[in-house]
């Protein structure tokens, strides 16, 4: 998904349009983890760049596009840029000190 969302669309409030752009980009990463797995793949990871034009767009973590969005319409935004690309991820072991923890914190 690579789109600049208008956040003032005249006839419509400000926070509906807020909320129906998060809905939509819910919508397709929910959409995108679905997709069957390639062989030899974990699970769907994905690259997020998010920017009020495209050409200032920055890379940002995944978790942090709700947060970014919400900067964006506080600060009375017009419009931003988001991206977000699926890709194949792979889990990476646990260091050996982590695996040798107890389940049960008080250790009983």
């Amino acid at each position: 998904m690579k789109k600049t969302f208008q956040l003032s669309i005249e006839g419509k409030h400000r926070d509906r349009v807020l909320e129906a752009v998060k809905h939509e980009i819910r919508k397709y990463i929910k959409r995108e983890r679905r997709r069957v797995l390639p062989q030899g793949v974990d699970y769907w990871d994905f690259d997020c760049k998010f920017g009020l034009t495209p050409e200032a767009a920055e890379v940002v973590h995944l978790a942090t596009i709700t947060a970014s969005i919400d900067a964006v319409a506080k600060e009375a935004g017009e419009k931003f840029y988001i991206e977000i690309l699926a890709k194949p991820g792979h889990r990476k072991a646990r260091p050996a000190a982590d695996a040798q923890m107890p389940a049960d914190p008080t250790g009983s």
